[in-house]
């Protein structure tokens, strides 16, 4: 599905998993790139040792494309935090793919923490997945695709990419709505029969699922992120779109989009918001652009 991938590698078990999932994601013939971000060192002899660290993390690439045994390009970016330093890389790319591994606790390790892990979720300007910990360990098929759904062009855009995946893997689809007390609010205020109003939500959405084709659709009640993680346990990929509001949005930001990343056990795939033109590409980078290309 993907044509351009970027992966993320830092010579640990976390960068070997993106691999695996990154060229299990790509289309047939599609562009590979393994990039490394160096840390950055600070205090005195920083600059001197900026083309030993070049030199290092290119022997890195050297030695984690040779084990993986695949056709890439290597790219190497100088000293900066690991999540905005993987985004400038997709830029210039042009990636439509950025791929990387997680360990107990966070992405990429002690490099994608906290704020970190966010941003990296956070106005990225491609889609990304995240390979859950020794995905490269055995082998893996997608023969289940699970999607957060909510009727939104989010939703919609990656019940599309579900099917695209499905269609290349021969995978059946499993799509999840999710109802909580807070879609009651939004219809209406919340009425003293709350829970008989969240039983009409959960009917109406039910019949909106029964009318998607070639998907399995199911409506659960409770929290987006425990929801969404009791999914990814019978499915091999879990997939959701990404905005700034909305139900959707909650899936994959702020509170729930660091819960999805430290719970789920399947991997993630998380596409970028749909713009008001439809490009997909996040405000952003569309803003940064409008600003100075290239910066």
């Amino acid at each position: 599905m993907f044509t351009n991938v970027l992966i993320g590698v830092d010579g640990r078990e976390g960068g070997r998993d993106a691999i695996e999932l990154g060229h299990q994601l790509a289309a047939p013939g599609a562009t590979l790139t393994l990039g490394h971000v160096c840390t950055p060192i600070l205090g005195r002899g920083a600059v001197e040792a900026l083309a030993w660290q070049r030199a290092e993390a290119q022997r890195l690439l050297e030695h984690e494309l040779e084990l993986a045994a695949l056709d890439a390009h290597l790219a190497v970016r100088a000293p900066c935090p690991v999540g905005p330093g993987l985004h400038q890389l997709a830029e210039r790319r042009q990636a439509d793919l950025l791929a990387v591994g997680s360990t107990r606790h966070a992405l990429l390790g002690r490099v994608l923490m906290g704020d970190d892990c966010r941003a990296a979720l956070n106005g990225a300007p491609c889609a990304i997945a995240i390979a859950p910990r020794g995905y490269a360990l055995a082998p893996h098929r997608i023969e289940r695709v699970g999607v957060g759904y909510d009727g939104s062009p989010e939703s919609e855009r990656a019940l599309s990419a579900a099917h695209d995946l499905a269609s290349e893997a021969g995978a059946a689809v499993t799509v999840l709505w999710v109802v909580s007390l807070q879609d009651v609010r939004t219809q209406r205020p919340v009425p003293a029969d709350w829970p008989g109003a969240i039983e009409d939500l959960i009917d109406r959405h039910a019949e909106l699922l029964a009318g998607l084709q070639g998907v399995h659709g199911r409506v659960a009640y409770g929290g987006p992120g425990e929801e969404l993680v009791r999914l990814g346990e019978d499915v091999d990929l879990l997939i959701v779109g990404s905005r700034d509001h909305g139900p959707i949005g909650r899936l994959v930001h702020g509170i729930v989009s660091r819960y999805l990343v430290g719970h789920v056990t399947c991997p993630l795939l998380v596409l970028p918001r749909v713009t008001a033109e439809g490009t997909g590409r996040p405000e952003a980078e569309r803003e940064e652009h409008a600003v100075a290309v290239g910066g």
